[in-house]
């Protein structure tokens, strides 16, 4: 790798430039991630920083995250007989039982994915 060099007044500067940063949301999820890493594993978390692979990363445990729950409270819903009819019949009912499901779905992907 070349560097090159541009003459400001009497210094040369090198002329650097960060590798295109990647585009998306870090999410919750990616959030979290980052926090688990840089309290539990900093030497991943630093070569992560280093390599400029840390941004991807967690928007990529994000939205691993994120469609997993969608997947697992589908199935907990289904298998737990929370339907539309319950969702006409008793909105209340039908609300409660869904954010059960979700924050089941979101504790096992805490599990699963942010913190392994």
């Amino acid at each position: 790798m070349d560097i090159t060099y541009t003459k400001h007044g009497d210094y040369y500067y090198p002329d650097l430039a960060l590798p295109p940063q990647p585009t998306g949301d870090i999410g919750r999820f990616g959030r979290m991630r980052k926090k688990y890493l840089k309290e539990h594993q900093p030497d991943t978390f630093a070569l992560m920083l280093m390599e400029n692979t840390l941004p991807e990363h967690l928007i990529e445990i994000d939205r691993q995250a994120n469609k997993q729950i969608d997947l697992i409270t589908s199935q907990l819903a289904k298998a737990e007989g929370v339907t539309e009819d319950l969702k006409a019949s008793d909105q209340l009912e039908w609300i409660r039982a869904m954010n059960s499901c979700r924050e089941r779905a979101e504790e096992q992907v805490i599990h699963e994915i942010v913190l392994s």
